[in-house]
């Protein structure tokens, strides 16, 4: 069987074949362990594969690392392949009649709280505090202030820490600091920490009272709870023999916990970890933590290739980043694309891009723009002038808020037009808009035709069978506002309802008469809930046996997997506490979530099929470095802003005091090193994802009009500018 002398620790730094080593070490394991044994042997008979669990760093990486495994070994072997909170999460809710015998808790299944979700409840249970100010910070919206104290139980819980030392380690590490603010946030009053640890306790019973589950108290179930069990341990014993674990650098602390428990039993153990990586360093990981790893393995020590450009020009681009005096001379393959404007900057790097494709240097897959903060100005110019130039655009990971499509507004709007007392909820721009959308014929550009796959659909005037001057019109004739039951009325109240044309009267007939048909059978309760209405609505005015394009289906796929959990979570609400409001005030404020932007957990899948599409992929370097991709060519935009030093990614309120090998207080001092080192880690992994250019792209000027004076000025430079002439033949 598998022993701990095959306990190895695979240290290199980016695209250095940690990844693959690990999947041949697997191979290695599963095909050695198979094959017949002397005494064991039987006729026709092997032993059986040892049962490996493998590990990764999120949930892209995770499905990347088990097609390989299953590619690699040819599909014989089943591949356990879980992320760290994925793992937690299914060990919680697989041993939880051992925690309700442990916590003496109702017997119920549980039900796992969504972000968006988690922060809407906990604002109504901390609802008092919040409007005696005694919870919400100075100058930091309401919002943001129940997300960082919820953030607080999570790192507290991902730490190993007990959820009773909050206030204490808050007190201690923040004893220099007037407030806890982060570079954007304006210096805010010191908070009572007593007061927001008692409510975090209290926030915590109240959840396992009903059966609800966040991530944070997952954690806390399972390190404090399940993982010193004795029952569980014989279980994980009999389960797993061996661990593999890539990239542990983006790893919580108390992964570790779980690995050397692993270890000390006797599993076999195979571990990579990047000393340019730990990209969630702030969010939830403790690389330094899983690094105490090593001195219990094998080391196995890699490196980059000689021509690898950080392998190459690491090394001086990191001393004169850090040493503005330091002389550095880059390679023609670094250039410069620069400008006043960041609205020029937008349209000269989008035409550089189209020029090279459409000359033949580079395919649209093997480009890459990386931003440090992607808004959407950004965003839409770039998509629109490639678009245009029929090169299409990937946005990776891109999070948005549901109420950021047309479409999800639409459907929005056309519940409260069926539910009563939503009709504070509807005006008549929102009822204008319903009609365009809904009333479309297939003429949205595919992906495939141009167009972004994740950008909102480009609609062609002659598919709207409704268009924006008659849903206008529409709208202020036909529509009947109340704040009960808001209606839209036949065509003929508007008075030349003749000019509409047959094809607009038609379509919106037919909205009209689904209306009054959804009305009626509500009232005869042949209804069950809000999500049956809007499937309803998908099949009516949306789907129509016809394939959507990828970004609509992605839309209506989050907003139903939205709705159905919010619907869930509610219906364990009203069973626990016995609620009986109308389901129109549940309604009301799943309208109202969504409406404020917030933004809704991935669908699933979160992706199209098919990874390398053959498109140019769009980026923040937070997004980038987590997926862990390579690209011949790298356009790095905004190259003078500030925020390079961030990555793109804020660090959660407070995570620096959580991590083991933190003491002391917090200071200034302190922030301005782990920026260095965060730079640092962010350069070299970036260089080491690129196969042969860099173009600098920077704007002397900030969208605000500021002089953009950031770290990588220094490179700015001492790049070569690139030919001005981008224009397209």
């Amino acid at each position: 069987m598998l022993t701990q002398s095959q306990t190895i620790w695979i240290v290199g730094p980016t695209r250095s074949g940690k990844t693959t080593r690990l999947v041949n070490l697997f191979c290695q394991w599963a095909e050695g362990e198979s094959q017949p044994r002397g005494s064991r042997r039987k006729a026709g008979r092997r032993a059986q594969a040892p049962t490996i669990l493998v590990f990764a760093a999120n949930d892209d990486n995770r499905s990347e690392l088990a097609d390989r495994l299953v590619t690699a070994t040819q599909g014989r072997y089943p591949i356990q392949s879980k992320t760290p909170l994925g793992f937690f999460q299914d060990e919680a809710i697989l041993f939880w009649p051992l925690l309700i015998q442990r916590l003496n808790l109702r017997a119920q299944f549980p039900v796992r709280l969504r972000p968006e979700t988690e922060q809407e409840l906990a604002t109504r249970l901390w609802r008092p505090e919040l409007d005696n100010g005694s919870l919400q910070f100075l100058g930091v919206s309401e919002s943001r202030s129940v997300r960082r104290v919820l953030d607080l139980l999570q790192l507290c819980a991902i730490a190993g820490r007990p959820i009773e030392e909050i206030p204490s380690l808050l007190e201690q590490g923040l004893a220099e600091q007037q407030g806890f603010a982060r570079d954007d946030d304006p210096v805010v009053e010191r908070p009572d920490w007593a007061k927001i640890g008692t409510l975090l306790i209290d926030w915590r019973q109240w959840c396992l009272e009903r059966g609800l589950l966040t991530y944070g108290i997952i954690c806390e179930l399972y390190w404090r709870y399940l993982l010193p069990d004795e029952a569980y341990q014989q279980h994980l014993i009999r389960r797993y023999q061996g661990v593999l674990a890539d990239n542990v650098d983006d790893y919580p602390a108390i992964a570790c916990d779980l690995f050397n428990f692993l270890l000390d039993k006797g599993a076999a153990g195979a571990f990579t970890y990047n000393p340019d990586g730990a990209v969630r360093l702030g969010l939830n990981a403790d690389p330094n933590y899983l690094a105490s790893l090593e001195w219990r393995c094998q080391v196995e020590t890699l490196s980059q290739q000689p021509s690898n450009v950080a392998a190459l020009y690491g090394k001086p681009v990191v001393e004169a980043v850090s040493d503005p005096m330091f002389l550095l001379t880059l390679p023609e393959s670094v250039q410069l694309i620069q400008t006043t404007s960041r609205a020029q900057l937008l349209r000269e790097t989008a035409l550089a891009i189209a020029k090279a494709v459409h000359s033949g240097q580079v395919q649209p897959q093997d480009v890459a723009v990386i931003a440090p903060g992607l808004d959407a100005i950004a965003r839409y110019t770039l998509i629109e002038i490639l678009s245009s130039q029929d090169i299409p655009v990937q946005t990776l990971s891109e999070q948005r808020p549901l109420s950021a499509s047309p479409t999800i507004r639409a459907l929005l709007t056309l519940l409260a037009l069926v539910y009563p007392g939503l009709g504070r909820l509807v005006d008549r721009d929102a009822v204008a808009e319903m009609l365009v959308v809904l009333t479309q014929e297939s003429g949205v550009s595919s992906p495939e035709s141009g167009g972004s796959t994740n950008s909102s659909p480009i609609v062609h005037p002659s598919s709207l069978r409704i268009d924006p001057v008659r849903a206008g019109l529409l709208a202020d004739y036909c529509y009947s506002p109340d704040p009960e039951q808001p209606r839209l009325l036949p065509v003929t109240y508007f008075p030349r309802w003749d000019r509409l044309g047959h094809s607009a009267c038609a379509a919106y007939e037919e909205i009209l008469q689904w209306l009054e048909v959804q009305r009626g059978q509500l009232e005869q309760r042949l209804i069950p809930n809000c999500v049956a209405l809007l499937d309803r609505a998908i099949q009516q005015f949306l789907w129509k046996g016809s394939n959507l394009p990828y970004d609509q289906l992605a839309a209506l796929r989050e907003l139903m997997e939205t709705a159905q959990h919010y619907w869930e979570v509610d219906g364990r609400l009203r069973q626990s506490d016995r609620i009986e409001t109308p389901d129109y005030t549940t309604i009301e404020r799943f309208i109202c979530l969504l409406r404020r932007g917030t933004v809704t957990a991935n669908p699933y899948p979160v992706r199209p099929l098919g990874r390398d599409r053959h498109a140019v992929t769009l980026a923040t370097i937070f997004q980038y470095r987590a997926a862990r991709r390579f690209h011949r060519w790298q356009f790095w935009l905004d190259a003078g802003s500030h925020l390079w030093s961030k990555g793109g990614a804020a660090t959660l309120y407070g995570a620096p005091l959580f991590l083991k090998d933190w003491s002391g207080p917090l200071t200034e001092e302190d922030t301005q090193e782990a920026d260095e080192q965060r730079l640092r880690r962010i350069l070299l992994d970036l260089l080491g994802r690129v196969g042969e250019r860099i173009y600098l792209c920077h704007s002397e000027l900030a969208t605000n009009g500021q002089e953009q004076t950031g770290p990588l000025l220094s490179l700015v430079n001492a790049s070569v500018p690139l030919n001005p002439d981008y224009a397209l033949s």
